[in-house]
């Protein structure tokens, strides 16, 4: 593969985590709407246990599917280090390897803390 083609792909994986946020926001969104209104505090059990396991799997989900596309992007860095006379911009995305990492840890972290306030916020 080309430059042209690697950066076209490495765009392609940018977008697919950027994407793959769209549905677990918009499940917080509505899961924050609720609670900021107080509507978890009258509903039934089954409908807060039913709220934490819809945004559960959303999130799985989508953190499976970010995690995924970092490690396929760690591998297209590999191979745009292996070009021989890179743009700058392949040169700076070859060296983005940590900050992919870096992504990947927060992204866990950060879905298990949201997870944890989507607890609280549900079941109180």
């Amino acid at each position: 593969m080309d430059e042209k083609g690697f950066l076209e792909l490495w765009n392609t994986k940018r977008t697919q985590v950027i994407s793959a946020q769209m549905g677990p926001t918009l499940m917080l969104i509505g899961v924050f709407v609720l609670a900021a209104f107080g509507k978890f505090e009258t509903a039934s059990d089954g409908a807060k246990y039913l709220t934490v396991g819809v945004a559960a799997a959303t999130g799985v989900l989508a953190i499976i599917s970010q995690y995924a596309t970092i490690r396929e992007a760690e591998a297209l860095i590999l191979d745009l280090k292996k070009l021989e006379k890179p743009s700058q911009l392949a040169q700076k995305i070859s060296q983005s390897r940590g900050l992919l990492s870096l992504s990947g840890i927060a992204m866990v972290g950060i879905g298990i803390a949201i997870f944890a306030l989507v607890v609280w916020a549900v079941l109180g």
